[in-house]
């Protein structure tokens, strides 16, 4: 199966880099040209009805409305971290050189550092949600911390300190501006300005804050992050779970935000070598393999409810049973996840995967960042592992 993974790597990286790595998402609703005339429709009601039309629909209407294809910041970190997995597995130039070129562009494209002091990224689209609206290039948190990963990786093969510096940059933006005390709960936040409890963001920041602190020997940093991590730590449920976020609308259970909680907590405490949340993170990886799979590899949304099956739960799975498990039991169940994704979700004669199965209707819509860079960066990581063993 190795190389057929390889395979669909290498076919997915070759269209995105065809397409100059320009592609659609699906929450770029707001994109449409028809803005241009009725930009007030953007919040409330009619913008979030907007996006989920989009988001929803298995027919893609983004060329009939004007919804242009463009680059994703986190898309593109994505992708510079697949290219930097080939590169190592491979030693050849043309991966590096790509991934270069890709993060030059990201080093053009942060959130005005005038209004936010320090490097930090956002989406390339207006975001409507059901409780705030974001505007187009407003950073949050899950962007910076995958565009500054991808940064600090090039820099490591690189010795490029214009790489390194934006990406360490990025933990004082987080700790000045998404840091939150409220409600008797110490955490970080997803955008700036919004007070919602989420384990994945709160955790995510912690880590990347830890690993920063511990290369700069920052001891505040470090209470921030330990105490960041603890938070959510004492917010598990008592067989190892973790609801998406606080507020009652936020009170589900899926695998790859699961998935983001157990890869970022094990993240944080080899950072600041810590040993505290082995007992969380066991507990939370012995949940996710048994509530979040079925036995024949296919990887479920939620605990509760197969549907819809979406390669973005797979792509995680590969990364937290790899990096988190890690033994030899979890190399070959992602293995597995990933045959079983391979029937389901891929289409061969595209040589890419859909969106999202769900149980009466398939969405074989293709986005970039969503679906195609997760799984080139997740195939790519699979892929040079597997040829260490």
């Amino acid at each position: 199966m190795n190389n057929q993974v390889d395979l669909i790597a290498e076919k997915i990286i070759s269209a995105a880099k065809k397409h100059d790595y320009a592609g659609q998402d699906p929450f770029d609703g707001l994109n449409s040209r028809f803005f241009n005339w009725f930009p007030g429709f953007k919040k409330g009601i009619f913008g979030l009805a907007w996006i989920q039309l989009h988001k929803r629909l298995a027919i893609n209407l983004r060329p009939l409305f004007g919804i242009p294809k463009k680059r994703n910041p986190k898309g593109i970190g994505l992708f510079i971290l697949g290219l930097l997995e080939d590169y190592k597995a491979t030693n050849e130039q043309v991966y590096l050189d790509e991934a270069i070129q890709l993060a030059d562009w990201l080093l053009t494209q942060q959130s005005d550092r005038e209004l936010w002091q320090h490097s930090c990224w956002g989406y390339h689209f207006d975001w409507n949600a059901r409780a705030f609206f974001v505007p187009k290039g407003k950073p949050n948190v899950i962007t910076t911390i995958y565009v500054a990963q991808a940064l600090y990786a090039l820099s490591e093969i690189t010795g490029k300190t214009k790489y390194s510096e934006p990406a360490l940059d990025s933990a004082h933006f987080i700790v000045k501006t998404l840091y939150t005390e409220l409600d008797g709960r110490q955490f970080f936040g997803y955008i700036p300005g919004e007070t919602a409890f989420v384990h994945n963001a709160n955790l995510w920041g912690a880590a990347w804050v830890a690993k920063v602190a511990a290369l700069t020997d920052n001891q505040e940093y470090k209470k921030l992050a330990l105490s960041a991590a603890r938070q959510t730590v004492s917010e598990q449920g008592t067989d190892g779970s973790w609801v998406y976020g606080a507020r009652h609308h936020h009170q589900f259970i899926d695998g790859f935000h699961t998935g983001y909680n157990l890869e970022a907590l094990t993240l944080l405490s080899d950072a600041l070598v810590t040993d505290e949340f082995k007992t969380a993170i066991d507990l939370g990886l012995q949940y996710y393999k048994v509530h979040l799979f079925e036995e024949d590899g296919t990887a479920k949304y939620y605990n509760n409810n197969r549907y819809p099956l979406d390669m973005h739960c797979v792509s995680q799975a590969i990364f937290t049973l790899l990096k988190v498990g890690k033994t030899a039991e979890d190399f070959a169940m992602a293995e597995k996840i990933i045959n079983r994704s391979i029937e389901t979700l891929y289409l061969p004669t595209h040589q890419r995967f859909i969106y999202q199965k769900n149980k009466h209707f398939t969405n074989k819509v293709d986005y970039v960042r969503w679906t195609q860079a997760w799984v080139y960066y997740s195939f790519a990581f699979f892929n040079r592992n597997k040829s260490n063993k």
